[in-house]
């Protein structure tokens, strides 16, 4: 029997089917996490609890172009009780909510740079800022534009690489110093001691001079007359007219003649840009700055180019257009570079002090220039722009061109050519350009030598030359 059944074949195993999923109680969704953009590689994170809290705008990092017209600014660089471009720029980022109030005076939180630190006084065109901001909703532009004074606008901006630096990513930065034709005419402007010798003790202009008070002079003998009074300037936000300016290469006569029968041409372009030549190069321009000896490496500075091809005339009034190109300057730097060129071109002193200035064991004292004429043109960034052409915009003004060529008529060639009508800024100067003020310009020429003032002293052997 138990054989039988053992024949039988075995039931089918029963097949379970499979028990549903078991369902987990509902759970309020996590807060939804939203990364803020500090940089395209970093990115801060914030939490929205409330859904109807709307979304805060990611930060990016962006090159600013600019330009503003420095008079009445203590320069570009922030300085604590003093009214600087920066200033100006972080208050009107602030307001346009580009950064955030714990960011607010802390530009380092926003990884501030900028291309160039100019002087007091002196104006850009062609100026770059870079940093971390909130630049949506779209309008920034205008929003930043609205919360700045006229006489400081934004061009546009370009988005960058979270490791850029205006500062550091600058390989060149061009600058341009307009100086009065008249400043390089030898008779025009001569300061009061070279009038009084070259009339002689006999002329009665220098008996009655000589009898007057220090420092007072006779009108129409003497020239124009200046007064040395401290300038208050006034800085208006009212519409500024375009200034008349016409362009030239020293050739036209009618541009350039001045009373004096003195004008741009040939032979003054050439010698000007033989002076200005010897700049070219890398050297040590300790005697070109303040506050920096010989020895600091940083005194050592690559000049590309620097020459005054063209003329300009704003306003009825001639100016020569001196463009110097180099990786970097030091503080009134091309003021005194352009200062010992006019100084050289009046026959104030001899071409081979330039090189003489140049040299690591001598200090001089060089003249220099006032801040007006000068202005940051345009900053470069060749290398950058090569590394990352296919991924990202190009750092260059190129998109901003003509907008820039208005500010620069409206507010900077306007306001150069005003000081100089109204105030005489570069005549006063020239009136100091003497051996009373800048003995080290003084020197002997003997057999086809010349010999420095008796003030330039001569590291290397401890004397006096």
């Amino acid at each position: 029997m138990s054989r039988v059944f053992e024949l039988l074949p075995k039931p089918m195993d029963t097949i379970t089917p499979p028990s549903p999923p078991k369902q987990e109680p509902k759970l309020e969704p996590e807060p939804k996490k939203l990364k803020m953009s500090t940089s395209d590689d970093e990115e801060q994170t914030i939490t929205i609890t409330n859904p109807d809290q709307k979304p805060r705008y990611k930060r990016r990092k962006i090159a600013i172009f600019l330009a503003y017209c420095g008079v009445g600014y203590q320069g570009m660089q922030k300085n604590p009780g003093a009214k600087t471009i920066e200033g100006e720029l972080e208050e009107a980022l602030y307001l346009s909510g580009a950064i955030p109030e714990h960011d607010r005076g802390k530009p380092k939180r926003f990884d501030w740079a900028r291309s160039a630190r100019t002087d007091k006084g002196v104006s850009a065109v062609g100026q770059v800022v870079s940093g971390r901001f909130y630049v949506d909703p779209p309008g920034f532009i205008d929003r930043f534009n609205s919360n700045l004074p006229n006489q400081i606008r934004i061009f546009g901006f370009n988005r960058v690489t979270s490791s850029f630096s205006a500062k550091k990513f600058c390989d060149r930065r061009r600058y341009v110093y307009l100086i009065p034709v008249f400043a390089l005419d030898r008779n025009a402007h001569r300061d009061r001691e070279s009038v009084l010798a070259s009339l002689g003790s006999d002329n009665e202009l220098v008996k009655c001079l000589e009898c007057s008070e220090r420092g007072r002079k006779v009108l129409g003998a003497m020239g124009k007359h200046y007064s040395g009074a401290k300038i208050e300037v006034e800085v208006r936000e009212e519409k500024v007219e375009m200034a008349s300016v016409e362009c030239g290469n020293g050739d036209e006569k009618g541009v350039l003649e001045n009373g004096s029968g003195f004008s741009y041409g040939e032979k003054e372009k050439e010698r000007f840009n033989r002076i200005l030549s010897h700049y070219v190069g890398t050297h040590n321009f300790h005697n070109f700055t303040t506050r920096i000896k010989a020895e600091d490496p940083s005194a050592v500075r690559f000049i590309i180019s620097f020459n005054a091809n063209s003329v300009v005339t704003v306003d009825g009034m001639d100016f020569v257009k001196c463009e110097v190109v180099g990786q970097s300057f030091m503080l009134h730097q091309i003021r005194k570079l352009v200062g010992l060129a006019v100084a050289i071109m009046r026959d104030c002193a001899p071409e081979s002090l330039i090189e003489t200035a140049l040299q690591k064991d001598v200090r001089i004292n060089v003249p220099t220039a006032p801040e007006v004429g000068l202005y940051l043109e345009e900053c470069f960034f060749s290398s950058y722009n090569q590394k990352w052409k296919d991924t990202h915009e190009e750092i260059s003004m190129e998109a901003y061109v003509e907008q820039a060529e208005d500010f620069k008529m409206k507010q900077v060639y306007s306001h150069i050519a005003s000081m100089e009508q109204k105030e005489g800024s570069v005549a006063v100067w020239l009136h100091s350009l003497n051996l009373r003020n800048y003995p080290d310009l003084r020197f002997v020429e003997d057999n086809e030598t010349c010999t420095i003032g008796e003030n330039v002293q001569v590291e290397s052997i401890g004397a006096k030359v």
